[in-house]
């Protein structure tokens, strides 16, 4: 209202100022009679002279408003300036505001990028608004070309569909991924005016684990239940048949050989429960390999019992890092497989070299049945056997090489297996270079002297 009152009087002095000029003019002029007549023009003129001027100010500030606003607005003084002072000022409180918004809109899309859940936003039509990195990749879309693109024309997996058009999101659905192998657990949720919130969840690791866990219950139920019937059959037989000395005695040792193996059966469960659950070895503590091989060549000979021709190759002076017990378990249960799948008269051998790299190499070959490519890449599954009747009757639990599978990647190495039918088989250890050193108590090699001794006589001359 102060502006539009300035405005009315600057008009008001430049008309009353520009009539009296007419007037003097007029008088000057000898133009007495016309005196009224002068003054009237000189009133226009003024009036004409500060609308004139009022309205260069406002197409100044018209102009600055249609061009860049990144430029001050226009300097003036009175109401025009003001007007621009105020309308820069706000419109610079809008850009900060604006910026401020893109700023948290852009740190919350970046939360939702680091999401371990895949997102995708949709809006009433359920279009694509947005979506994170790996929720295109759950649903094999592109981000910026599938923007604005209905998600039901782009995944069209027959589940999904339905879901999103009944409408009742209170539980997941479960669906195979459209751009690959494994399966999703995608969950919907509303928000806003219509929107949609799609998070999807890789689960086929968590479908893998609990399929491994019913196969284990299963078998474990299964190797357990067959020991109970044959030891519950015996125990009924004894207490309701009259047996003979002989046939008491008979029931007592296979009653001993059933008890014998549902013990070797919880040992191992316990062994890998005890090897899952344990922190990895450290690399502080120092094993001498020759007498550890040493004590599994006296456990393989016992094993035997002289029908086989067991050899263990001298080691190497050198001391590995680790869990004397784990080591010594997983070479042990190598040997232990070897004499029972070995025919009589077979041969088994234990060999260990130390690798280029600095790692170390140790062996267990045979010249048993042998495996067929097929099944080496399953041995190590837990109870996995290539032949179910023939592990259970050399007393087997179908656990040994899952347990020298977890020793030896507890001790960051790998296990190795080269064998074929009827040719024998070969079972590798390799352990990395940080797991081994030199024994100290390893002779000084000759070749090492005599390089010493010329280095001391060099320095003589």
């Amino acid at each position: 209202m102060d502006g539009l009152l300035a405005r009315a009087a600057r008009v008001v002095a430049f008309t009353a100022l520009f009539g009296l000029l007419g007037l003097g003019l007029g008088q000057l002029a000898g133009l007495s009679d016309w005196a009224a007549a002068t003054a009237l023009v000189g009133a226009l003129a003024g009036t004409s002279l500060g609308c004139l001027l009022d309205s260069l100010k406002a197409w100044r500030h018209a102009e600055w408003l249609r061009g860049d606003q990144a430029q001050p607005a226009p300097r003036d003084r009175g109401f025009w300036g003001e007007l621009g002072y105020l309308a820069e000022k706000g419109m610079r409180r809008r850009e900060r505001a604006l910026t401020e918004e893109q700023q948290r809109r852009q740190q919350f899309l970046s939360g939702i990028e680091a999401s371990p859940n895949g997102v995708v936003l949709l809006d009433a039509s359920d279009q694509i608004e947005w979506c994170n990195s790996l929720g295109a990749e759950h649903f094999g879309l592109e981000r910026h070309r599938d923007l604005r693109q209905r998600i039901t024309n782009l995944v069209r997996s027959p589940a999904f569909v339905a879901y999103l058009q009944a409408g009742v999101f209170d539980e997941a659905v479960h669906l195979p991924r459209p751009a690959g192998v494994g399966t999703l657990s995608v969950l919907v949720r509303r928000y806003g005016d219509g929107l949609k919130l799609v998070l999807s969840q890789d689960i086929t690791e968590r479908e893998r684990a609990d399929v491994m866990r019913r196969d284990f219950v299963a078998n474990v139920s299964h190797e357990i239940r067959t020991p109970l019937t044959v030891l519950s059959g015996f125990v009924d037989s004894m207490a309701t048949l009259p047996l003979s000395d002989a046939e008491r005695r008979r029931v007592l040792e296979l009653m001993g050989q059933q008890t014998l193996r549902m013990r070797s059966l919880v040992n191992d469960l316990l062994t890998l429960a005890q090897l899952e659950g344990s922190p990895r070895p450290t690399v502080d503590r120092w094993i001498a390999l020759q007498p550890l091989l040493s004590q599994i060549q006296l456990d393989a000979q016992a094993l035997s019992a002289g029908r086989h021709r067991v050899s263990v190759e001298p080691a190497p002076a050198l001391e590995l890092a680790g869990a004397e017990a784990e080591l010594t378990s997983a070479v042990s249960n190598l040997v232990s497989n070897a004499v029972r799948y070995t025919p009589e008269g077979g041969q088994v051998r234990v060999t260990s070299r130390q690798l280029g790299d600095g790692g170390v190499e140790l062996a267990v070959s045979d010249t048993g049945i042998g495996i067929a490519r097929e099944h080496i890449a399953r041995l190590t599954e837990r109870f996995y056997r290539v032949d179910g009747s023939r592990s259970r009757e050399t007393g087997g639990t179908g656990l040994g090489l899952s347990i020298v599978k977890h020793v030896v990647q507890r001790h960051g190495g790998r296990l190795e297996i080269d064998s074929e039918p009827g040719r024998g088989s070969t079972f590798r250890i390799l352990l990395p270079a940080n797991r081994v050193r030199p024994s100290p108590a390893a002779p000084v090699p000759v070749v090492g002297i005599a390089s010493a001794l010329q280095g001391l006589e060099a320095e003589r001359r």
